[in-house]
């Protein structure tokens, strides 16, 4: 963002919280801008090539203790004043929520630069070049079809926060990613099989690591067959253990444990998981993407401890859910400038265990992809099924892809029975999450 659209917004926004003034009341203003490129190929030709360019105005008011939010995409002086009297109107409807308060500090937040928004160079043109790289060296693989599915995008985009009591924050980030998905069909057996990378700046990419997995995966996953119905081990790899979190992370919520429907409400400081499992929320890791310095409420984060030592420490908290169970905030705020206050975990990161030796002893099941995530799971109850493909090992090496077999537990339980945890940490491919392998015991897989 310009020196320029940053002035203008801070200008924007001071008009926006004296009108609020004006209406005695308090508020808080979002404004997320950015711009991006999106690329396809398809056969060598350019599929598409869209630039788009977006920025939106979020207003949050809090009058008589009553919450009223609305939303703008029109930046002119008229429409922000219409959507400050939409959204005192709004609050004028809802339910009084005396907990719910404009954050009072007066600091002054930003990101590092440096890390978020390095200087980036890299031209159209080479984009596409790498593009196409990309798509001919995945359809060079021995049995791929096509290759349907398949992208480079780079984002820039911006946050700023400003409220009644003077707090100002400001972000900005930037990154490009490119993935490929790949169809293969050898006789009457296909897949699909896919991955990406992702960098801050576009020359981080690495194009062959994405042409190396996919043809691995396609390449084995023709071979795959189901393997027989019985009780595995089973180990989920770095993009599906993060997939299996994510599905039951309303147990970590204080949203939903407010709401009653959490079902680890009354289970902080009790034992959840096996005392090998240490869960952090550590948006303050530079190295992932999902770092960020402050959350929506411009509360400064910090890293949290969720379950130590199988343990839960503390659910994640904004400065409503905290106060509502008289804990401390852990500064987990969420809100775009078209949803209402919440709560959401950054940057998970599981730290490592002493079970290294173990993780792979004797069979057990790798996990590499997993289908039906959402209808398949209860988060409530923690049960769930899902359809699965991956690999059959024995001590550390890969006897048979797998294909075609459902894997159902409880997610629950499963945490309870925990046989290993390794200690290597690695990144999913987006860089969303830290974690590492975990052997789980018994699970049951429906195969042949």
């Amino acid at each position: 963002m310009s020196q320029t659209n940053h002035a203008n917004h801070a200008r924007q926004a001071q008009k926006i919280l004296d009108s609020i003034k004006k209406n005695n009341a308090t508020g808080d203003v979002i404004i997320d801008a950015g711009n991006s490129l999106s690329l396809k190929a398809n056969k060598g030709e350019l599929e598409e090539y869209k630039v788009s360019s977006s920025q939106i105005f979020g207003v949050r008011v809090i009058k008589d203790n009553k919450v009223g939010t609305a939303y703008s995409e029109a930046s002119d002086d008229d429409a922000l004043e219409l959507m400050v009297q939409q959204a005192i109107q709004n609050a004028g409807f809802s339910q009084a929520e005396p907990l719910e308060m404009i954050n009072a500090q007066t600091d002054q937040l930003s990101s590092d630069e440096r890390i978020l928004n390095p200087e980036d160079n890299t031209s159209t043109d080479e984009k596409i070049a790498f593009l196409f790289e990309l798509e001919s060296s995945v359809l060079a693989g021995k049995h791929v079809q096509s290759v349907p599915y398949n992208g480079v995008n780079s984002t820039s985009s911006s946050r700023s926060i400003y409220t009644s009591s003077g707090l100002t924050a400001f972000t900005q980030q930037r990154f490009s990613n490119a993935y490929a998905y790949a169809l293969a069909k050898q006789g009457d057996n296909n897949t699909m099989q896919g991955h990406g990378t992702l960098g801050r700046k576009f020359s981080e990419l690495d194009l062959n690591s994405v042409t190396k997995k996919v043809l691995n995966d396609c390449e084995s996953m023709l071979l795959g067959k189901p393997i027989a119905s019985k009780n595995y081990d089973v180990i989920f790899d770095e993009e599906m253990i993060v997939n299996v979190f994510n599905v039951f992370s309303m147990a970590l919520n204080g949203r939903s444990a407010k709401d009653g429907v959490n079902p680890w409400r009354e289970k902080v400081a009790k034992q959840v998981a096996n005392n090998q499992l240490t869960i952090l929320d550590n948006p303050l890791n530079k190295q992932g993407f999902g770092y960020q310095t402050f959350d929506a409420e411009g509360f400064a984060n910090q890293t949290t401890h969720i379950i130590k030592n199988g343990e839960l420490k503390t659910l994640l908290h904004n400065s409503v859910t905290a106060k509502h169970f008289n804990v401390a905030n852990t500064f987990n705020a969420s809100r775009g400038p078209k949803s209402t206050l919440g709560v959401s975990g950054v940057q998970m990161e599981i730290k490592p265990g002493t079970g290294q030796g173990e993780l792979y002893e004797g069979e057990y099941l790798l996990i590499t992809d997993l289908t039906g995530m959402h209808s398949g799971a209860n988060a409530i109850s923690g049960d769930f099924s899902f359809g699965a493909s991956g690999y059959l090992c024995k001590d550390g090496e890969r006897l048979q892809a797998v294909r075609g077999i459902t894997v159902a537990g409880n997610f629950y339980q499963m945490l309870n029975n925990i046989k290993a945890i390794g200690n290597i940490q690695k990144w999913n491919w987006t860089k969303s999450d830290l974690v590492v392998d975990i052997r789980f015991a018994d699970l049951s897989v429906s195969g042949k």
